[in-house]
Formats: structure tokens, sequence, C-alpha cells
């Protein structure tokens, strides 16, 4: 059943539910709607203030005009968010401020329940307390302690709908800990199994309520293969749980069965609106769950809500103005190449400029440092020449919370760092004539392709994943040896990605030597700032971008150099794209290989042109794009 289908009996089911008497009678079916955001990220408004344009792709004012639409034809609705609220797209601008923009909205629209995620944390206990004091829901998170032990928030509530109890459980994700290793956002916070913490208050409440829903600020999946990281352990250990609202992993899932439970999850930025339809039927007076299904709604172009947009109106035009200020002109060159092929971001697999320019920034200010790490999280990098606005150091370096950390490291340390980093690449195999990614690596919420600056090296691509780092020096020449001594820049929450379980760094401590957010406050200590501050008082509000070659990688062959050219003008023409994840979402996630679609004779060629359309009958969707582009191939290399 598609989507569509399912959305019409659904409402087909409401719309009778409301037309039977108001008295309760045994036999009746009542229905209770769960409808769930997360990752909002400060989203409020559908204006991404980074690159300063409008974006209908989703916000928190497009999800209030779905809601409405929803409670007009259903009552009894319950709203609920799980995490990722209070940070991203400039909103934390006003994170010192009496009134936090997101509870603003949040009250708005009457949400219910508010579980905290691991960015709610970023900046420090008292910013997340104004947050929690304004929002006149529920904030739960179940698996959070405080210093003393006791819960920093209610791990439950029960809310009441037409006589009908749904438990509503809060939990984060215990990486959040994680994330704030050598930081002291936490203040002495703690987070504990979620897995278990769930089954705790099963037993609390399952005698009160009717059904048992669960917002989680964890996916569907543990995390980097952590256990109880995700909620597909928390649903097999807890089958009395009716349903989940996952967040935290950028996703979007209509709907998952883990051991009887149903999992959904609504993507990021108000990008779609998670709903849980829970049917029960009347004996007695008792309520028994006897359906439950859940999808999501797209809300792409679903229209702004005016009232939200009025509450918003001061917040956004601020945020305009600051976005739009100048802090500097780019003379020189642009500080990204166009991509060369399309599809394939240059910013990936070339050195450039703009990774230089947050590097440089981040030398100057953290002195110790002899190593840069750093990622561009934007496939679509620009910076040409010409003013440079703030909002262009936010569009290229997207991560609000980036700081650089200085930690101390021997030279083989460093090097496993950047093989891990250097495994964001597919292997090149003879033929290939593209560079591609990882499909897992590609389709991480992280951006996890690091460029390292203070030092000169090649990525072979040639060689598997843990051996292609080579020619490994110093800028001046000297070549880093394994037990070379390394202080290197980057950003905490990096660092705790590779400590953790499972990462190639993994219960390593290093020692902190430097950090520019102890040194320079909270705010003015991220690369963002830190950037601007060094264009504005050390360049002069002047910078001169130039080519950099400080890294390459290797691999394509020049023997078929020719079928690359022949490639690159088919895809930069618009014949075909280059491969990309089934949901069309990452791109490049294989390299085009030219090898077996070269043929010696005409006889050879029709026989595999015949073969392909042959198989393109009984193609999947995915092969049959696979199969017209081989074809495509054939015809214009042969």
């Amino acid at each position: 059943m598609n989507n569509d289908m399912k959305k019409n009996l659904l409402s087909s089911a409401i719309l009778l539910s409301l037309s039977l008497p108001a008295w309760a009678a045994d036999g009746d079916i009542h229905q209770v709607t769960v409808l769930g955001t997360s990752d909002l990220h400060g989203h409020f408004m559908p204006w991404d203030y980074a690159a300063d344009k409008l974006n209908m792709r989703g916000s928190l004012s497009q999800i209030a005009t779905k809601v409405k639409s929803i409670r007009q034809e259903q009552p009894n609705v319950i709203l609920v968010d799980a995490g990722d609220t209070i940070q991203g797209n400039f909103v934390e601008t006003f994170k010192d401020e009496p009134i936090d923009p997101m509870m603003l909205g949040f009250n708005e629209m009457k949400y219910d329940v508010w579980v905290l995620g691991n960015h709610e944390f970023d900046f420090g206990l008292n910013v997340l307390n104004r947050s929690l004091t304004q929002f006149k829901g529920h904030s739960l998170g179940g698996n959070i302690k405080r210093p003393d032990g006791n819960p920093f928030l209610p791990g439950y509530t029960v809310i009441e709908k037409n006589g009908i109890k749904i438990g509503v459980i809060g939990m984060d994700t215990p990486m959040t800990q994680v994330f704030a290793e050598g930081t002291n956002r936490l203040g002495g916070v703690t987070f504990t199994n979620p897995t278990l913490e769930v089954k705790k208050l099963i037993a609390e409440i399952d005698n009160k309520v009717d059904a048992i829903v669960l917002v989680a600020h964890m996916g569907l999946e543990n995390e980097n293969d952590i256990a109880n990281t995700g909620v597909t352990d928390i649903a097999n250990a807890n089958p009395e749980l009716d349903a989940i609202v996952a967040g935290h992993m950028h996703t979007r899932i209509d709907k998952a069965v883990v051991n009887g439970v149903i999992v959904t999850e609504p993507d990021k930025y108000g990008r779609a609106l998670s709903r849980i339809d829970l049917q029960f039927e009347e004996r007695d007076g008792q309520f028994t769950l006897i359906n439950k299904d859940s999808f999501t709604y797209k809300i792409k172009g679903v229209d702004s809500d005016k009232k939200m947009e009025t509450l918003y109106q001061p917040y956004h035009k601020r945020l305009r103005e600051m976005a739009n200020r100048e802090v500097a002109e780019l003379k020189g060159v642009d500080l990204v190449p166009e991509n060369e092929i399309r599809g394939i971001p240059q910013v990936h697999i070339q050195d450039t400029g703009i990774s230089a320019l947050f590097q440089e920034a981040s030398f100057f200010y953290a002195r110790k440092a002899n190593v840069i790490a750093l990622q561009i999280d934007n496939d679509n990098a620009e910076l040409d020449v010409g003013p440079i606005k703030a909002k262009d150091i936010a569009y290229n370096y997207q991560y609000a919370g980036g700081e650089i950390t200085v930690y101390q490291m021997t030279g083989k340390e460093l090097k496993t760092y950047m093989e891990w980093s250097a495994g964001y690449f597919n292997s090149v195999k003879p033929g290939d004539v593209t560079y591609s990614f990882d499909p897992e690596r590609r389709a991480s919420k992280y951006s996890t392709n690091d460029f390292f600056a203070g030092v000169t090296y090649t990525i072979d691509l040639t060689k598997p994943k843990g051996d292609r780092i080579t020619d490994l020096k110093f800028a001046d020449g000297k070549m880093v040896q394994d037990d070379t001594e390394i202080r290197i820049g980057m950003n905490s929450y990096r660092m705790g990605h590779l400590t953790k379980k499972g990462g190639v760094l993994e219960g390593r401590d290093f020692p902190v030597l430097f950090d520019t957010e102890a040194e320079y406050g909270e705010e003015q200590g991220t690369i963002r700032n830190l950037t601007i501050r060094y264009l504005t008082e050390e360049k002069k509000g002047v910078y001169t971008g130039k080519p950099m070659q400080r890294w390459t990688l290797k691999g394509l062959d020049n023997q078929y150099a020719k079928q690359r050219e022949v490639v690159k003008e088919l895809i930069n023409s618009g014949k075909f794209d280059v491969p990309s994840s089934e949901d069309g979402r990452y791109s490049n996630i294989a390299s085009i290989n030219v090898k077996p679609l070269l043929f010696g004779s005409d006889k050879d060629k029709q026989q595999a042109i015949e073969l392909r359309k042959d198989k393109l009958k009984a193609a999947s969707d995915a092969e049959k794009v696979k199969l017209e582009r081989e074809l495509i191939l054939i015809d214009a290399l042969n």
C-alpha cells in the first residue's frame, strides 16, 4: 500500500471515529494521533540564514500549517519534539537573550512534549535552563542525571485525550556525554543507559496508561556500533512500547517495526512531520489498543503559517542583517574551483582555498598547534572573488559550535586519524575515470572527509583502506615519523568520534594543550567567529586567495584519460548522472568504470547493447539507471 492510499484510509478512519456519538459505549473506536518533529536545528522559518535565501524544504512555521490542518480533522492530537532544537541556522545568536525563539514557536503551536537532544547542551546549562523554563509543555530526559545522581528532568508524562491515557517517555542519546568530552558544557550532568531507563519507567507506568510512546533523540540503529545508542536495542528490550518517535540521525522513516514496536523519524530541519495513529476499542470503560500505524508528511512547499511569521519577524530581520554584513574583500582567485564534473563536489577531491582560510585562522588563534584538521561540511561550498559577508563564512563552515582544541599525539596516531579520513573514498579500480565516495561514509549525518594543514600528503586510492596516506611531511619538508610530536588543532566533537567505542583511536586519552573556546569565549572561540575576526583584524579586511596543493588524490590511470573526457562531457551535458544513493540524497557513491564498456569490434559492441536492453525489461529502478548509463557510454566510447 502506498503512502497516499494509507493516508486516505487513515483519514477515513478518523472521520468515522468523529462521526460516532459523543458518549462512550462498548465497542466504540477512538483514535489518538501523535505528531512528531526532530532535529529542527533553529529552522523556525523557511529561510536559510547562512545563504540568506528562502528555503521551502521545511521549517517550524510550515509544520505549524500542517499541524493546524490535522487538528481540524482530528482533535485528539499529541505534539512532540525529539530534540536538537535550540542550535543551528543562527538561532544561537539569541542564546544570551531573555527569550528563546524556538520556545516561542513551540508554545504558540502548543507542543505537549520536548525531549532534549545532544545539541541542547552546546551552550551550557544556563542557556538550556532558559529554554526549559520558558517551554510550557513537558520537558523530558529520562536518562539525564544531575551531578548528585538525581534526574535532570522527568522521564515521562501521561497525557489524556478523550479519556485515553498515553504515557510518553523521553530519552536522549548517551553519546551526548561522549560528544562533550573535553568541554565543561555539561556542568557535571551525566547520561545513563536509555534501554534500562525505559524498562524502569515502563514498570512504573504500564498499569496507569493505555499506550506507551517513546520519544527519543536516537536513531533506529546503534550509533557507530555502540550498544544502546539506537532505538532498535530499546524496542527489543522493551516490547511493552507501542510506538517510537526517533531522531538524531537526520533521516526520514515512515514506518519501521522492531519487536512489534513501530518506529518513525521525521528527518531534519523541519523537512518532515511524523504521524502515529493509535486506535483504541472501548469496553467497560477500558481502552484497548487494537491498531497502530505511522507515516511521515513531507513539508516541502507547504505554506508558512502567517501567525508564526509575525511572531518571528523581529528575529528574522536581525538574522538577515547580521548575515549580510561585509567582513572583508576576497582578491586573487575564487576559494572553491567549479566542479569539474557535475555531481562530484570539487571541495572533496581537491585541496581548496576555503579550507585553507579556516585553517589559516585556526593556526593564528590556536598558536600551539603544528597541524590543523577540519572538514568543509557543505558539498556546495563557494566563495568567489569580491565581498566576503558573514553569511559566506557560516555557509562554508556550517557547524555553529565548532571550535579548535589542541591535542598532543604522535605522528603514528595522526596517520591513523588521516587513514580513517581517507576511508571516505572508494578504492580506485583499473578503468575508473572518476573518484568516488564510500556509500556508508557519504550517507553519514556527519561530514567525515577531514583536511589537514601544516602537513603535505598524498591519498593513494589504489591502495586499500588504512594504507593510503603517503609522503606525509611537514610544510617545511620534514618527514612525519611515528614518534614525531604532533600538536593537532581540531574540533572536540570529532575527537569524541575518534576516541569513543568503535572509533579508530578508541579509548585513547590525548592531553589538551589549548582550547579556543576556553581562551576566547564560548561564542567568540568558534571557527566561524575566529575566521571573521582573522579577516577583519589581522588581514585588515583584505584576503588574497591562491590555488592550493597541500594534498592530492592519486589513482586514476592516464591510460583512460581520453575516455574520462568523454564521460565528463556526457555528465556535464546532462546525458546521465554520477551514481547516487537510491533515494537520490547522496551523489557520487560509485566510480564510473569504462573498462568493461570498451569493445574491439562492432559485433561485441552490439552484443553488449542487446544484452543490456534485454536486462532492462525486468530491471529494478536502480538497475535501470545503471543500464541506461552503460548504454549511453557504450555508444559514446566505441
